[in-house]
C-alpha cells in the first residue's frame, strides 16, 4: 500500500511538471483552502469558495490548522504535509504574508496556488474578494496564466558547521535589532570579496521579493521572470553602499564580522540568531512556486495600482 501511494506521488508530480514545462492546461481535481484565520469574516469565505469548488465538480478540502482556529468543521480537512499526492491545487484566502508562509511549504511540489486577497497590497493574493464567483470557477477550468516563483535557500554557519537553515519567496535579510548599533558584515560572491559594509542590515531578495522590503530600501523591481538576485543594504554608512542586481547562480556568503543582537529572517516570518564570526549563505533554491492568476493579468497593471503610479498630484 505504502508502495502504491509512492507511485501515485511521484506520477502526480511528474504529470504536473510536464504539463508546467509544456504550458498545457494542469489537470485538476482536488482543492485545499488555506485561510487567514486571523481575518474577521474568514470562515463565511472559506464555505463560500468551498461551495463554489463544489458546484463546479471539484473536491473541497480545508488546511488542518485553518479548520482548527476557525471552527469549521463541514469541510473535510488536511494536513499541509499530506498535500503531496493529494491535492492538485490550493487556495489561498489572506494576504501575500499568508501565500509566502504556505508557498515555502508546497515549493518543490508542482502544486500551484491561487491567492484570494483579504490583505493590503495584494501583489501575489491578486483576485478581489468580491471576483471570487467570476474567476475561480474558471481558473479551475483551465483558464489561467502561470506564473513560476524562485526561491532563496540559505543556511547559518557556524564554527565550520550548519547551525540553521531556512527557505524564502521574497527575501533573506540580515539586521540588526532596534536596541543595537549597526552590524558590520563581510560580503562575498562566488568566493570574491565584495565589501565590508556597516549598516542597520543587508536584504537579499528575489525577483518576487523585489516589491517587499527591498524596495523600501532602494532596491530596484526585479520582473518576476527575471533571472537575478537583488542585494540591498539597509541604511548603509557609506552612502555609496548602493542595491545590485547579481545573476541567479551566485552564490552569496554574508559573515557578520561585528555588531550585537545581529539576526537573520527568511520572508520576515522565521528566524536566526547571529553571533559574531557566523556566516549565512544564500543561493537560488531548486525549488519553484507555482502561481496562477486569471487569464489577462498584466504585471505592470498590478505595479501600476499597487504602487499607484500614473497617479498625478492635484492642485488644492
Amino acid at each position: 500500500m505504502v508502495y502504491l501511494n509512492i507511485v501515485r506521488e511521484m506520477s502526480l508530480w511528474f504529470n504536473r511538471r510536464m504539463s508546467i514545462e509544456n504550458n498545457s492546461p494542469l489537470p485538476f481535481s482536488n482543492v485545499a483552502l488555506v485561510g487567514k484565520f486571523q481575518a474577521e469574516g474568514v470562515d463565511r469565505i472559506l464555505e463560500n469558495v468551498a461551495r463554489i469548488i463544489l458546484e463546479n465538480g471539484f473536491n473541497a478540502y480545508l488546511e488542518s490548522e485553518t479548520a482548527e482556529q476557525t471552527g469549521l468543521q463541514s469541510i473535510p480537512t488536511i494536513k499541509v504535509d499530506d498535500f503531496a499526492g493529494k491535492i492538485d491545487i490550493v487556495v489561498v484566502i489572506g494576504g501575500d504574508g499568508t501565500l509566502l508562509g504556505l508557498g515555502r511549504r508546497v515549493a518543490g511540489l508542482n502544486i500551484p496556488i491561487i491567492g484570494i486577497n483579504m490583505g493590503r497590497l495584494g501583489y501575489m493574493t491578486d483576485i478581489p474578494l468580491n471576483e471570487i464567483e467570476v474567476h475561480l470557477p474558471a481558473m479551475l477550468n483551465g483558464a489561467y496564466e502561470l506564473d513560476t516563483r524562485t526561491l532563496l535557500e540559505s543556511q547559518v554557519m557556524r564554527d565550520g558547521a550548519p547551525a540553521h537553515q531556512g527557505t524564502a519567496l521574497n527575501d533573506v535579510v540580515v539586521n540588526r535589532s532596534s536596541r543595537s548599533g549597526m552590524v558590520e558584515l563581510t560580503v562575498e560572491v562566488n568566493g570574491s570579496f565584495m565589501y565590508n559594509q556597516r549598516s542597520d542590515g543587508l536584504i537579499v531578495a528575489t525577483p518576487t521579493g523585489s516589491t517587499a522590503y527591498s524596495l523600501s530600501a532602494g532596491g530596484p523591481i526585479l520582473h518576476p521572470r527575471l533571472a537575478g538576485i537583488v542585494l540591498a543594504p539597509v541604511s548603509p554608512h557609506a552612502l555609496s553602499n548602493r542595491p545590485i542586481v547579481l545573476p541567479d547562480d551566485a552564490f552569496i556568503s554574508i559573515e557578520i564580522t561585528g555588531g550585537r543582537d545581529v539576526t537573520v529572517h527568511f520572508d520576515m516570518q522565521t528566524l536566526a540568531i547571529l553571533q559574531t564570526g557566523d556566516r549565512v549563505t544564500v543561493k537560488k533554491s531548486p525549488k519553484k512556486v507555482i502561481l496562477l492568476h486569471p487569464v489577462g493579468h498584466s504585471e505592470y497593471r498590478t505595479l501600476r495600482e499597487k504602487l499607484h503610479w500614473n497617479e498625478y498630484p492635484t492642485n488644492s
